[in-house]
């Protein structure tokens, strides 16, 4: 695999360093780098941005809006767009159900919905754990009934990202109660928030922010045309969506990111009077992250080359998740390390009006302990670090 860039991938990373530098906003910028929450508003204004550049959709299709884009040239946006301080899009829309939707849906569904996905008209969360079905995800009960033109759903959804703020669900229901093997007889279905039975509650995490949710259904109407591709294959599409799931929780160029900011603080922290960076202990600890990082981001090369010839599979999503989320947290760890009691303040907005935060510590410690408690849930989403463990080695036994 050549990792060198040609002529024309520098002349590429030139346009796309200029277009960071001039059209991403200074005030989203801000709020990401303090690892603050983009509110809904400033992130369809990125959104616009990008999509008006043409650079919504880097993985998909030229034909369905993507950005035709090689390998290296999403190698490159990645990372620039990472060091630059961009938010990434909103997962839910881009990177997971628009996939599933090119590679499975109806073309009515990909007329109608590509094209909102990629303006920010609608904005997408995930109906997929449950209260009693978590990494076990196959065993979940919420029930999608076939009644004339509707399906009739009722169940319950938990840890929802951004359901508050969502107009669509893509949603993993029961829709056959009678199969033997648990995996079948799910569909995925695609839900409107706004249909009457939806009842959105927050649930308020370690950070003190308000992103997840537990949402009820009760007798909500689904039309039939809103399934994903086949009644009852729900479970194989789902499987897919996991995997680009999957890849997106490793965040390999925020990972180099954090390594940067990492650097840039404990040069200026102090320890012994000399330099954090100068202690041997804390030293080893970045190396050996470090050295992690840099074998990830050949395995996501790797990843990206193989997706392009069709040849990749859920092991190397797998362990993408597994090893990026585990260097997130030893990133972030490292970070609290760094600023020490300095590191304590919580910035959550809510608490933001009334608090003397500015006064307590060094500018870069702002959003770090937020940060950090948010990221103890990489390793639970998209499916446990015991789950990663379990697809890797039946991969591997299976070839």
């Amino acid at each position: 695999m050549n990792l060198e860039f040609s002529e024309t991938d520098l002349e590429f990373r030139k346009e796309v360093r200029e277009f960071l530098a001039t059209r991403l906003p200074d005030d989203i910028r801000e709020r990401f780098q303090r690892g603050l929450l983009i509110a809904k508003a400033d992130q369809n204004r990125w959104h616009r941005i990008l999509n008006e550049k043409g650079w919504m959709a880097p993985s998909w299709p030229e034909e369905h809006g993507g950005t035709g884009w090689s390998l290296t040239q999403r190698y490159i946006w990645a990372r620039e767009a990472a060091f630059a301080g961009a938010p990434p899009p909103t997962p839910f829309g881009v990177n997971m159900i628009g996939p599933i939707l090119i590679a499975y849906g109806s073309d009515e569904q990909k007329a109608h919905y590509l094209p909102r996905i990629l303006s920010g008209k609608d904005w997408w969360c995930q109906g997929y754990s449950e209260p009693d079905a978590g990494s076990d995800l196959a065993s979940l009960q919420t029930r999608a009934v076939r009644k004339g033109k509707f399906f009739i759903v009722n169940g319950c959804k938990i840890w929802t990202t951004g359901a508050h703020e969502a107009d669509m669900m893509f949603c993993l229901v029961r829709s056959n109660a009678r199969v033997k093997k648990k995996q079948r007889g799910i569909s995925l279905l695609l839900i409107d928030m706004l249909s009457t039975g939806i009842e959105v509650r927050p649930i308020v995490g370690l950070d003190q922010e308000h992103t997840l949710n537990e949402v009820s259904l009760n007798d909500v109407k689904v039309p039939s045309g809103n399934v994903v591709g086949e009644k009852d294959k729900g479970w194989t599409y789902a499987k897919v969506l996991l995997e680009h799931e999957r890849v997106f929780i490793a965040r390999v160029a925020h990972s180099q990111a954090l390594v940067q900011r990492l650097y840039a603080i404990a040069g200026r922290e102090r320890s012994g009077g000399a330099p954090l960076l100068s202690d041997p202990d804390f030293r080893r600890k970045l190396t050996a992250l470090e050295v992690d990082l840099k074998a990830l981001e050949y395995t996501e090369l790797r990843y990206l080359a193989l997706q392009m010839s069709d040849d990749s599979n859920a092991q190397h999503a797998s362990l993408l998740k597994l090893e990026g989320s585990r260097i997130q947290q030893g990133l972030r760890a490292l970070l609290v390390e760094a600023l020490g009691t300095a590191a304590m303040p919580m910035e959550a907005d809510a608490k933001k009006a009334s608090s003397d935060y500015l006064t307590m510590g060094p500018d870069y410690m702002h959003g770090i302990l937020s940060q950090h408690f948010y990221g103890r849930s990489a390793s639970i989403a998209g499916g446990t670090s015991e789950v990663q463990k379990n697809v890797i080695a039946r991969q591997l036994m299976d070839s």
